[in-house]
C-alpha cells in the first residue's frame, strides 16, 4: 500500500479546507463557543480539530472510509491482517480481546498474574474465569518477571479447556516475554495468544528491539501509542492475525465497548504516527537507542546508583529488554524510589515514569535528544548530592513471594458486585477482596477481587501507603480499611 498518505489527516484538512460547518455535537462549534479563558491555555486548534467522525469529518454512511483505510495501511505498515483503532487506550482494546477468546468459555482464560489492572477490570466485566499464570520473581530486587513457555505449559496443563492465554510483554519496565515460544506452546493447542504490549507500539520498526509481537506468532497483540509511540494519551490500536481469532466477533466486541463519540484527533495522530514511522522510525530510533544508551552509561557513573540491564536477563529472569526503559536501582542511596521522583518534580520540574520504594524509571522517547538526556544527567547528579541529607524512608514490608500468591476464592465479578463491607485492616485477614488493589505505577494489582487476603500482603500495603506508595483504586487508599465480600 501507499504508506505516504494518511486518510484521516488528509480528511481533516479538507474538513478546514471546504469551511464544513455542523448543526450537531459538539457543541463548542469549533471553539466558537468555548470560554477565552479555556482558550488562553489550550489554543483554538484543538476545538477547531474536534469534530464529529461520521456525519462530520465523514459522511453519515462514512462512505469515504477514511477510518477503515487508516486502519488497513497501519495493519499493513506492521505485517498484521487486520488493526483496529480505540480511542479509549489500551485498556478498552484489552477487554474487547479477552472477550472475544473468552466471553462464552466455561473454562476461563490463562492469565499471567503481573497484568494491568485493565485486565481485572475485563475480567469484572466479562465474568470470565482467570486461570492465573505467576510470573517469576526475583526475591533479591523484589522484582516480577514475565512467565516462561514452561509456565505457560504447566498452566495449559492444568486447566486444558482454557480459551486461549493472555500476557503482558513488554512489562512497564521493559522487560520481556519469550512470546515466540509461548505462541508455540498455545498453538501446540490451537489456542489463540493474546499480547497485552502497551508498551511496546515502536517495536516493530527497528531490528535491535524486541521483537514485536506479531512477529513472534502472537494471534491478538494491543498497543498503546501514546505511550512509546507520539500518538495522543488513550490512542491505541489492537493488531490480529491467523484464523483463531474471528475479526468479526473482536470488532463486536470492541464496539460494546468503544464511545459513540471518538475523539478525531485520536484517530488523526494515529494515522499519521503510522506514516512517520514507517518513513522515518528506524533513523529515529536507532538515534533513540544510542542516546538511551549514552544515558545508561553516564547514570551509572552516579554514586550507589545501579542502572539495571544484565540484572533482568536470564535463563530464570526475562527473555529480552527494552533498553529505552532505563530503570535505576536507587536503594544503594539509602533512600527510596519515592523520595526520588518527589525531589526531582520538586526541585528540577521533571517527572519520571514509575517509582517504587528502590527503584525510578525514565521511559525514553525518539523526540528525545542530548539536551533532555543532559537535563535528566543534571537532575539525578543534584538529587543524589541533595540524598545524603534525606530523612531514612520508612520501612516496607515486602512479602516473600510465595506470600503475594494469595488465594483465589471466587470470580472477580461475583467478589465485585455481591454484597460487600469495610473492614479494619487488623481484621481484613482471611477475608475475600471485593476490591482490586493496586500500587501505581506501574498498576499491577497486588489484590484483586475473589482473592484471600493474608497479613503479609496487608502488611506489604500498609507499610508502602507509609512509605510513599499510592493507592487510586481500593476504597480506602490509605489501606486502614479494605472492602471486602460480607
Amino acid at each position: 500500500m501507499d504508506q505516504s498518505q494518511a486518510p484521516l489527516l488528509d480528511a481533516l484538512a479538507d474538513y478546514h479546507r471546504c469551511d464544513r460547518y455542523g448543526f450537531t455535537p459538539p457543541g463548542h462549534r469549533q471553539g466558537r463557543g468555548a470560554d477565552p479563558r479555556v482558550l488562553a491555555v489550550l489554543g483554538t486548534e484543538p476545538f477547531r480539530d474536534d469534530v464529529l467522525a461520521t456525519n462530520g469529518l465523514d459522511d453519515r454512511k462514512s462512505r469515504g472510509k477514511f477510518l477503515a483505510r487508516a486502519e488497513e495501511l497501519m495493519a499493513d505498515a506492521v505485517g498484521a491482517d487486520t488493526a483496529f483503532f480505540s480511542t479509549c487506550g489500551s485498556s478498552l482494546s484489552v477487554k474487547a480481546a479477552m472477550m472475544a477468546v473468552a466471553g462464552d468459555a466455561d473454562g476461563g482464560l490463562l492469565v499471567a498474574r503481573d497484568s494491568h489492572k485493565s485486565i481485572v477490570a475485563g475480567l469484572i466485566f466479562s465474568g470470565v474465569r482467570p486461570r492465573w499464570i505467576s510470573p517469576r520473581w526475583d526475591s533479591a530486587h523484589h522484582f516480577s518477571h514475565p512467565p516462561s513457555p514452561e509456565q505457560v505449559q504447566a498452566a495449559w496443563e492444568a486447566h486444558p479447556d482454557a480459551a486461549g492465554a493472555l500476557i503482558v510483554s513488554p512489562s512497564p519496565y521493559g522487560t520481556c516475554a519469550d512470546i515466540a515460544g509461548i505462541a508455540e506452546v498455545c498453538h501446540r493447542r490451537n489456542k489463540p495468544l493474546i499480547v497485552d504490549e502497551a508498551w511496546g507500539a515502536h517495536l516493530p520498526f527497528h531490528e535491535d528491539l524486541p521483537t514485536w509481537a506479531m512477529d513472534a506468532g502472537a494471534d491478538v497483540c494491543v498497543v498503546s501509542v501514546h505511550k512509546m509511540g507520539a500518538g495522543f494519551e488513550q490512542g491505541s490500536v489492537f493488531h490480529l492475525q491467523g484464523d483463531l481469532v474471528d475479526p468479526t466477533r473482536l470488532s463486536a466486541c470492541a464496539d460494546l465497548l468503544m464511545t459513540t463519540s471518538p475523539n478525531v484527533m485520536v484517530y488523526a495522530a494515529l494515522d499519521g504516527w503510522r506514516r512517520q514511522m514507517v518513513e522515518h522510525g528506524h533513523e529515529l530510533l536507532a538515534a533513540e537507542l544510542a542516546l538511551a544508551g549514552y544515558l545508561r552509561s553516564r547514570l551509572a557513573e552516579i554514586p550507589d546508583v545501579l542502572v539495571l540491564e544484565d540484572e533482568l536477563l536470564g535463563a530464570e529472569a526475562s527473555c529480552d529488554l527494552d533498553t529505552t526503559q532505563v530503570l535505576m536501582d536507587v536503594a544503594g542511596t539509602g533512600t527510596s524510589g519515592y523520595q526520588a521522583a518527589d525531589w526531582l518534580r520538586e526541585h528540577c520540574r521533571l517527572d519520571l515514569g514509575m517509582s517504587d520504594h528502590r527503584r525510578i524509571l525514565a521511559t525514553m522517547s525518539f523526540a528525545d535528544d542530548r539536551q533532555t538526556a543532559d537535563r535528566l544527567l543534571t537532575a539525578m547528579g543534584q538529587w543524589r548530592r541533595a540524598a545524603t541529607d534525606f530523612e531514612p524512608p520508612p520501612p516496607i514490608d515486602l512479602p516473600a513471594p510465595e506470600e503475594l500468591q494469595l488465594e483465589t476464592v471466587c470470580l472477580p465479578r461475583v467478589a465485585f458486585f455481591g454484597p460487600t463491607e469495610m473492614v479494619p485492616a487488623e481484621k481484613a485477614a482471611g477475608r475475600i477482596s471485593a476490591e482490586q488493589i493496586t500500587p501505581y505505577p506501574p498498576g499491577i494489582p497486588a489484590v484483586v477481587p475473589g482473592e484471600r487476603l493474608n497479613d503479609a500482603v496487608i502488611d506489604y500495603l500498609r507499610s508502602g501507603v507509609d512509605a510513599g506508595m499510592t493507592l487510586p483504586d481500593p476504597a480506602d487508599s490509605t489501606a486502614r480499611q479494605f472492602r471486602v465480600v460480607a
